[in-house]
């Protein structure tokens, strides 16, 4: 074998066995997690979607309620606009705690996640062909799904492209 050859996996070696003890000095691990989408079993942030239970709100006067429209812009893909009612968009507090009123959103495509939504807007740039659903699903700060009794505040708009 050539020595240069040598040297340069003597250096890959050595170089990926410092990384991976400098990495677990810092309590780094190489657990994997699950990058599926289904509503039953997301996962994102390291917050497992199907181990989380619903914050159920009363379905009173300040219950939530969520809306949308899905257009097809003039120059390039498809506007989603989201209408809530009793809700506040709260970019600023993500991942925190439950304040009732508050959160975000996450949008679907065909049941596949593609977008967490911090306002009342969303630009998709694409769509599958055919008849596809988008999902609009409005989630705590903690991001667990919001509901108002037994039903998810989620609203399905079918969109034939």
């Amino acid at each position: 074998m050539d020595r240069r050859m040598m040297l340069l996996v003597i250096g890959l070696v050595c170089g990926s066995g410092i990384g991976f003890l400098v990495a677990a000095s810092y309590g780094v691990t190489l657990n994997g997690h699950d990058h599926t989408t289904d509503h039953g079993t997301m996962q994102s942030n390291g917050h497992d979607h199907a181990a989380m239970q619903p914050i159920s709100l009363p379905a009173d006067d300040n219950a939530p309620t969520v809306a949308a429209t899905v257009v097809k812009d003039p120059m390039s893909g498809w506007n989603l606009q989201i209408e809530v009612t009793n809700f506040r968009f709260t970019p600023q507090s993500a991942s925190l705690t439950h304040v009732d009123g508050e959160g975000h959103a996450h949008a679907y495509v065909n049941g596949e996640k593609i977008a967490r939504i911090y306002g009342n807007w969303l630009h998709i740039e694409h769509l599958p062909e055919g008849d596809v659903t988008v999902e609009v699903e409005l989630n705590s700060n903690d991001h667990r799904h919001l509901a108002v009794g037994n039903e998810l505040l989620r609203v399905s708009i079918p969109v034939t492209n």
